[in-house]
């Protein structure tokens, strides 16, 4: 792994949000990177609930003041960073008043999806996509977890199809246990068809369900990693039949081993 460049985009990552299988990964995945002398960056949303002062998140100026179109409408985008205490690990926080401000992560105190939940993933990817623009940093692979990041591989692969920087760059999506019930917002596929992609593109976001969101980062993905042991039924048939590679779940103690070589191996092979 040794000077490989890997770009970690996830909804969560410990410290700044609880633990969960996602969140520990998206921490474990690349300081396990870090210490065989990869390079990494970390991308998340700066949902409202994560301590700001606590963590020492700071604005950084020369990467804000962009606007992001979203179904028509400018919003305003905003970087911060943080350095996760010991690892010599950098986070950028994406995050914008409208989507983010609330002191929640992805619902309401009833346990109710955000409404607009389809848009701050859309908003997540593009943001994501120029920051790393920004700072110029072409990464070897991309690394995406959590379904609020699986907008990520469609926008790389299509709306930022010919960016000379992501050109070499391969995408691995985790596709874990956590999922929700229902779908986000109905019209997702017709604010993802605003952007000039097709519609055969977003065929899955008809219906966004949790299943459909990951259909669509897997099918603009090059090699998918099971990162939940008790994924749903229907996504373990449709990555059985994928003609890309596939890694099986490895748990905590596993994980490190199986990753290098997967990354090594079969990603960038």
């Amino acid at each position: 792994m040794k000077d490989k460049r890997i770009l970690y985009v996830s909804s969560e990552v410990i410290p700044y949000l609880p633990e969960t299988e996602i969140s520990s990964m998206s921490f474990e995945a690349p300081r396990m990177v870090n210490s065989h002398g990869g390079q990494i960056r970390i991308f998340m949303p700066r949902f409202g609930n994560i301590n700001e002062r606590r963590h020492q998140l700071h604005e950084v100026i020369r990467l804000s003041g962009m606007n992001l179109v979203i179904n028509d409408l400018d919003m305003p985008l905003i970087i911060k960073v943080a350095s996760i205490p010991k690892e010599r690990m950098q986070v950028y926080f994406i995050d914008n008043e409208d989507y983010f401000k609330r002191k929640a992560t992805l619902t309401d105190e009833e346990g109710n999806l955000f409404p607009d939940n389809d848009e701050r993933a859309i908003f997540f990817a593009k943001g994501v996509i120029e920051t790393v623009k920004k700072l110029n940093w072409a990464p070897d692979i991309i690394h995406v977890n959590g379904w609020l990041s699986s907008m990520l591989p469609l926008y790389l692969r299509n709306y930022y199809g010919n960016e000379p920087l992501f050109n070499t760059a391969k995408i691995v999506t985790s596709v874990y246990n956590q999922d929700f019930e229902g779908t986000l917002d109905n019209d997702m596929y017709k604010k993802v068809l605003f952007d000039g992609l097709e519609n055969d593109q977003v065929k899955h976001l008809k219906k966004p369900t949790y299943v459909n969101l990951i259909k669509t980062a897997v099918d603009n993905s090059d090699a998918v990693i099971i990162a939940g042991d008790n994924i749903p039924e229907e996504l373990k048939k449709y990555l059985s039949k994928l003609a890309k590679p596939v890694l099986d779940y490895k748990n905590r103690e596993e994980f490190a081993q199986a990753y290098q070589e997967f990354y090594t191996k079969q990603v960038l092979s």
